[in-house]
């Protein structure tokens, strides 16, 4: 809340993309913008624009998906999940060669889908790797849609501390499970 102004309800409708006033709040918090973007092709454009506008450097990065679901009708298959990186003047890349790649393909997490109860779930390597990529060991990451934990998780076995928030309670508290579990593991090792 800001001012006492709440921002749930305008996160509400987030299917119908982020708007860019949640972007800039993004680029706020983060002081120097370093953030990665999921996105469908026709939320792109304004992604981008938003980016080039502002003087930040930017990147797409794909996600091929050789599994894809079969519905396609009058267009082409849903087989590439987009990333916007964006990132300000000062926020660096880390991570190697192997890591800096501009694709990953991989199929669906269907069992982590079916596992954690998310529709959206992101492969944990991908997160892992994006964040090998733009934080250092024992900096904070920051992820405003949390859903069913992965960047958590991630930051967890990369040794990142983080900060999620996740609108839908059921997802959070399989979230906090997830978490929970993740922590346990680490510890009998």
């Amino acid at each position: 809340s800001k001012k006492g102004r709440t921002y749930h309800a305008e996160l509400t409708p987030i299917s119908e993309g982020i708007s860019d006033e949640f972007l800039e709040e993004m680029c706020r918090v983060c002081k120097i913008p370093n953030i990665y973007l999921f996105c469908n092709k026709d939320q792109v454009p304004q992604f981008l624009n938003f980016g080039i506008s502002r003087g930040l450097n930017f990147d797409i990065l794909t996600w091929h998906k050789p599994d894809p679901t079969p519905m396609c009708g009058n267009k082409y298959l849903s087989d590439t999940e987009y990333i916007i990186f964006l990132r300000g003047k000062g926020a660096h890349v880390y991570g190697s060669y192997e890591t800096k790649r501009k694709w990953f393909l991989q199929n669906t997490n269907t069992a982590d889908k079916v596992l954690w109860g998310h529709p959206t779930i992101k492969p944990l390597n991908i997160i892992q790797t994006l964040i090998v990529n733009s934080s250092q060991e024992g900096q904070t990451v920051l992820d405003p849609f949390m859903g069913s934990g992965t960047t958590a998780v991630a930051c967890i076995k990369e040794k990142r501390h983080f900060i999620g928030f996740e609108l839908n309670k059921e997802y959070y508290d399989k979230a906090c499970q997830r978490i929970d579990a993740v922590k346990r593991q680490l510890t009998l090792f």
